[in-house]
This record gives structure tokens, C-alpha cells and sequence, in this order.
């Protein structure tokens, strides 16, 4: 194989069928094929190869060759972060914008309870770096305490906790007020394991009773998208998110007028946002 050669995980991510992590697993379980043979785990190809995803070809393209689009979605609670669910509940998915030969992948996810800021893009490789521990990208929530919360429970929760999966712990906690028990503080986490955040909190024998992502990375949940609504990113925009990743930029291409049309058939009426304001202080602390 010539040093042209790409991980075949990279190349199928690249091509918009989702995250590295999800082509490692459909690798496995014998849905790919290559020059007409089933594919295995550490298997490099070549864009000249051909190449077949649950029996169909796939179009190899390279990483200057494929347009790189991102969408903000504003998740309310309720929903879940799955493509299809055995009890026909609503997923994130079945509000996004269609595409034609892609699909959506998700970078990073929310559980049922948790509402705010959900990224999706059509680059694999790009979800891929952003969800990766190691690019060390921050996660901001704005989050409702149950309880009285002391100083020595923040210093707990910043110098880091031992939970089941591992050791965890905020970057940054900011108090924001509140009435009666309850209280708003804005939390940044450097990586995105299941439930981390209520689990650092119930760590504190402290209750999480409202928990919303306002931010990822450089992308901060803004008035464009209200809950359950999308908004496509600005070109400056996935740039720096592109760099965050450590991946060098790509231009978005012009809609069709087709395109246009079933974007603006695909947007859901508006509704309420219910959430809370985002600190003012966040830009300057250099988030």
C-alpha cells in the first residue's frame, strides 16, 4: 500500500456515514467492503479503490474534496440523542434538515433530561476530533442546584472526584443565583462521559434539577436557535471550530434552490426557549 494510503475508518467518516468510532464498528460487524472483500479492522485504502457500505458504493473523496457543514440545534428535554428508538420516541435527529448522499453526525450527546447546545456536522473526521478527549475541548452547562451548596463542595468538585468510570472534574464553576433551594452556577468540563455532570454534583450527596449545555467549544447557544430549531454556522465559525480540532479550514459550498427550499420546508415552527442567560463574564475569562 503507497503512502497514500488512509485508514479505511477515516476515509468512511470523511464520506458523511458517521463518527470514526461508529465506521470502527460497522468494520466489525462485516458492512464494509473493499475491492469486493469484507474489511477488517486496520484495513488502509486509496481513493481509487472501490469501496461498499451495507452493499453499497460509496463515493471516496478526498479531504480537500468534501464541504464541511456544521448545524447548531437547540435540544429541548424529552428528546433523545439516537437515530431511531424502539418506542417511537422523538429523537434529535427527526428535526434536522435532510441531506442527499450524507447524514448528520452528532459531536458529543445529551441524555433525555438535559436540554441546550447539540452540534451536528456532515465531516466524520471533524465530529471525531471534537468529541476526542485529548483535543481537550470545554463544555459549558448552566445547571440548577437542589441544596446548599458550600465552598468546600465547589473545591471538591474543581480539584476532582473519584466516580465509577474514573476520576472527574470542573475547569471552572460560577455561581448565578437563584430562590428558595434552588440555585444556577455555570460548570466547564474538559471531556463528555455520560452524565459526568450530575454525577460530580450528586458526588456532593447535591441534586441536579435543571441541566442545560450553553456552550461548546467556541459555539455558544445564541437567539438564532430557539428550542427544537437548527441554524446552519457561518463560515468564520466552523473555521475555529476546524482549528480547535486541529484540522485545516474548508469552504462551505452555496445552497441549491432546491436545497433552499427543503432547508426552509424542513424548519420547525418556533417555540419558547426555556433557559437561562448566559454569563457575560464567559467571553472574557477567554471562552
Amino acid at each position: 500500500m503507497s503512502n497514500t494510503s488512509e485508514k479505511l475508518q477515516k476515509v468512511l467518516a470523511r464520506a458523511g456515514l458517521g463518527s470514526r468510532r461508529e465506521m470502527e464498528t460497522a468494520i466489525a460487524d462485516g458492512r464494509v467492503k473493499v475491492n469486493g472483500q469484507v474489511a477488517t479492522l486496520g484495513d488502509r485504502v486509496e481513493l481509487r479503490d472501490k469501496v461498499a457500505f451495507d452493499d453499497r458504493p460509496v463515493a471516496l473523496r478526498g479531504a480537500d474534496e468534501v464541504p464541511r457543514r456544521v448545524i447548531m440545534y437547540n435540544k429541548p428535554e424529552g428528546e433523545l440523542c439516537t437515530r431511531k428508538d424502539p418506542e417511537g420516541r422523538r429523537t434529535v435527529f427527526d428535526r434536522l434538515p435532510r441531506l442527499k448522499g450524507e447524514r448528520w453526525i452528532a459531536i458529543g450527546r445529551l441524555d433525555i433530561n438535559t436540554s441546550g447546545l447539540l452540534l451536528f456536522t456532515t465531516d466524520g473526521e471533524l465530529a471525531n476530533r471534537l468529541m476526542h478527549p485529548s483535543t481537550q475541548i470545554e463544555r459549558e452547562y448552566a445547571v440548577r442546584v437542589m441544596g446548599e451548596v458550600t465552598m468546600d463542595h465547589i473545591k471538591a468538585m474543581v480539584e476532582g472526584v473519584m466516580l465509577d468510570d474514573g476520576p472527574a472534574r470542573f475547569t471552572d464553576v460560577q455561581e448565578f443565583g437563584g430562590e428558595g433551594i434552588n440555585t444556577w452556577f455555570h460548570v466547564v468540563i474538559m471531556e463528555g462521559r455520560n452524565r459526568e455532570v450530575r454525577r460530580l454534583w450528586e458526588s456532593q450527596n447535591l441534586t441536579v434539577s435543571r441541566l442545560k449545555r450553553v456552550r461548546y467549544g467556541n459555539i455558544f447557544l445564541d437567539k438564532r436557535a430557539k428550542a427544537g430549531e437548527w441554524v446552519e454556522l457561518g463560515q468564520d465559525e466552523i473555521d475555529d471550530l476546524a482549528e480547535q480540532a486541529g484540522l485545516p479550514s474548508r469552504k462551505v459550498p452555496e445552497l441549491t434552490p432546491d436545497e433552499k427550499n427543503r432547508w426552509s420546508r424542513d424548519k420547525n415552527k418556533r417555540r419558547p426557549v426555556q433557559g437561562v442567560r448566559k454569563p457575560k463574564s464567559s467571553r472574557s475569562r477567554g471562552r
